[in-house]
C-alpha cells in the first residue's frame, strides 16, 4: 500500500495534468448514457447557468461594498463561488501601486503564479519586468492583475463561466485604482473586459476603450502576452512599439 506523501504526491501529479475529476468503481455502458432523454442534460444545463448567475451576482454584491484593495482583497480571499479555488494552491489577486497610472491585465495564474500567490512572477513575470525597464518603469510604478485569480488546472483555458464569475473582482480593482491606461497582455484578457472575440493580432497596435460601470472611460491597449513572446520571439519587435505608444500616452498625461 502506497504511503499518505506518495498518495498526495501522485494526487498532486494529476492536478497539474488538468484531471479535475475521479472515476467511480460503479460501471455505466456508454450506449445507456447517450441513450439517457435530453431533458436531463437540458437540467443538468440548466442549473449549472443558474449556479453561474447566482455566484456572479454574489460577486457582484461582494464587491460594492469594497472601498479599498484591501477589503476586496479580503472579500476575493473568502469566495468560494468560483471552482477553480478548489484546485488551486493561492488566490493570486492584484499586486503593485495602488495609485498606479498603468494596470497590465493577463489571463490567469499559472504554476509560479500559484506557488507564491502573486501575478507574474515566473518567466513572464521576469520578461514583463525588463520590458517595463526598457521604457523606464519598475515593477512598483504599476499594477498587475488577472482576470481570474485562481490557476485552471494544468495551465488550461479558463472557462466562459470561471470568466464571468471572476470579471466582476477585476472590474472593481479597476474601478479603485482608477489608472491613466490599460495595458491587457493577450487576446483573452482584452476580450472579457471589452466583450468582443477579436483576436490579439487584430486588437493590437491602436488605442481601444474600455468602459468602467460608473461611466468613466479609460484608454487600453492590447498586446502579446509575455509568455507569447518566449514562444515567439520574432513577435518582440510589435511589443516594442506598443510599449512606445505606451510611453508616449504616459508622457502626454
Amino acid at each position: 500500500m502506497e504511503s499518505l506523501s506518495e498518495i498526495k504526491s501522485l494526487l498532486e501529479w494529476y492536478v497539474l495534468s488538468g484531471v479535475d475529476q475521479t472515476c467511480g468503481d460503479e460501471c455505466y455502458r456508454v450506449q445507456n448514457i447517450l441513450q439517457q432523454p435530453a431533458s436531463l442534460l437540458r437540467q443538468a444545463t440548466t442549473s449549472l447557468s443558474q449556479n453561474v448567475i447566482a455566484s456572479k451576482q454574489n460577486a457582484r454584491d461582494l464587491c460594492a461594498k469594497a472601498t479599498t484593495l484591501s477589503e476586496l482583497k479580503q472579500i476575493v480571499d473568502s469566495f468560494d463561488g468560483c471552482a477553480l479555488k478548489l484546485t488551486a494552491k493561492s488566490t493570486v489577486f492584484g499586486d503593485g501601486n495602488e495609485h498606479a497610472k498603468i494596470m497590465f491585465i493577463g489571463e490567469a495564474p499559472g504554476a509560479d503564479e500559484d506557488r507564491i500567490g502573486l501575478p507574474f512572477v515566473g518567466r513572464s513575470g521576469r520578461l514583463l519586468e525588463k520590458m517595463l525597464s526598457a521604457i523606464g518603469l519598475k515593477r512598483a510604478d504599476v499594477y498587475i492583475a488577472n482576470v481570474v485569480m485562481w490557476r485552471p488546472p494544468g495551465n488550461r483555458t479558463p472557462t466562459d463561466a470561471e470568466v464571468a464569475v471572476c470579471l466582476p473582482f477585476l472590474k472593481r480593482q479597476i474601478e479603485l485604482i482608477n489608472p491613466k491606461m490599460i495595458v491587457f497582455l493577450g487576446g483573452s484578457a482584452a476580450n472579457a473586459l471589452l466583450d468582443n472575440t477579436d483576436s490579439i493580432s487584430r486588437l493590437r497596435g491602436r488605442w481601444l476603450e474600455y468602459q468602467t460601470s460608473l461611466n468613466t472611460s479609460i484608454p487600453a491597449l492590447a498586446t502579446f502576452h509575455p509568455a507569447y513572446l518566449l514562444r515567439n520571439c520574432s513577435q518582440k519587435a510589435k511589443v516594442w512599439s506598443d510599449f512606445l505608444r505606451i510611453l508616449k500616452k504616459l508622457k502626454e498625461n
